[in-house]
């Protein structure tokens, strides 16, 4: 290297640094305040534990609800000439939570090894998910539009007439439901933040994220929820009214069964709404943003949506346990497959083998 060009060489840039940007201007001081809104809050430590403990929850569920729901579909379907309107929509009620149970192991491998099944059958589970959310209130609206129709207006007509129109309200309910999950199909398997495991969730575009999510939220809030609840609520109170007023306890022991599928879907659900209402407040920012907030919303979204999960299997408990017209319809179609009579038949000669042992031992 030459002289000249070791003339232009500079190895102290301190000089310069000083003259040009140290200075000290009191009028013009910035204090600089870090926005939380825009951190990356830090993911939830979750141990195996847990997840092996959501994992066998969601196995049992399945165990449950599968054999249980077809139970009650196997009963329904067996008195079909003596099928009352709120007999099909409580079969079709079962079908969506059979349909739910099935994919429930799915979610089970999922939370301990992450999403390893792909693109399409996340999209599918997730299809289903959505439709059983949407069908199963939709259900119960019909049940209790029916029970207002027949208790409070005294709609009489025929059986075949009345089963027609809810066969015609049950398709009406599967295509809406069908249309009204259609966003569902946003979900994709993709790796988390982390880039352990995959996910299957929601993905939209970045620029619209936040207007799709709101929208669905909104939708789902709306005819997913507060609508279908306000309508329940306003015809089994005019119901119940009614049943007060009058003597037919035939008609109130009819009602304790769909009274109490309709509290048990609302203490399953409920919670769940309520959470996704307080997470759609939070990413519209009507509620003050931070990362314990963003912690704590998703952890409770996450704990009530198992909740809601649970009542897949709820149902056939509460018409063996609540339905006394259930269990007589059991009894008559177990006695009709000669179960009944082989389980006694099998008893009492277990009970007269040990009688005779009884008696050559002891007597």
């Amino acid at each position: 290297m030459n002289d000249s060009n070791t003339s232009l060489r500079v190895d102290d840039f301190s000089a310069f640094f000083y003259e040009d940007y140290n200075y000290t201007d009191l009028g013009n001081t910035t204090d600089f305040v870090v926005d939380e809104r825009t951190l990356l809050c830090s993911p939830i430590p979750i141990a195996d534990a847990v997840n092996i403990s959501f994992s066998v929850i969601y196995v049992i569920i399945f165990l449950v609800a599968v054999p249980g729901n077809l139970i009650v579909g196997c009963v329904i379907c067996s008195n079909r000439r003596s099928l009352s309107s709120s007999d099909v929509y409580l079969f079709n009620l079962m079908f969506a939570d059979t349909l739910l149970a099935l994919f429930l192991p799915f979610s089970a491998v999922s939370v301990v090894h992450g999403w390893i099944f792909g693109d399409f059958i996340c999209k599918l589970v997730s299809l289903v998910k959505e439709i059983n959310f949407y069908t199963s209130i939709l259900f119960l609206v019909c049940i209790s539009v029916d029970r207002y129709m027949v208790i409070v207006r005294a709609m009489e007509s025929q059986n075949a007439q009345r089963r027609l129109c809810s066969s015609v309200a049950c398709a009406v309910v599967w295509f809406f439901g069908g249309v009204l999950s259609l966003p569902s199909l946003y979900n994709e398997a993709y790796l988390s933040k982390n880039g352990e495991q995959a996910v299957c969730a929601e993905r939209f575009e970045v620029h619209s994220a936040d207007e799709w999510r709101l929208a669905t939220r909104i939708l789902r809030h709306l005819l997913g929820f507060i609508l279908p609840l306000v309508v329940m609520l306003t015809c089994y109170s005019v119901t119940v009214a009614r049943l007060l007023r009058t003597r037919c306890f035939q008609k109130q022991r009819a009602m304790k069964v769909i009274v109490a599928v309709v509290v048990a879907f609302l203490l399953c659900w409920t919670p769940f709404h309520v959470t996704t209402m307080v997470d759609t407040l939070l990413r519209a920012k009507a509620i003050q943003f931070s990362c314990f907030t963003r912690t704590s919303v998703d952890v409770a979204v996450f704990a009530t949506q198992n909740l809601g999960l649970v009542h897949c299997c709820i149902n056939p408990m509460l018409y063996a346990f609540v339905g006394e017209k259930f269990r007589k319809r059991l009894m008559q179609l177990l006695q009709r497959k000669q179960v009944l009579d082989r389980f006694s038949i099998s008893r009492s000669s277990r009970s007269s083998s040990l009688a005779s042992e009884f008696t050559s031992n002891f007597l």
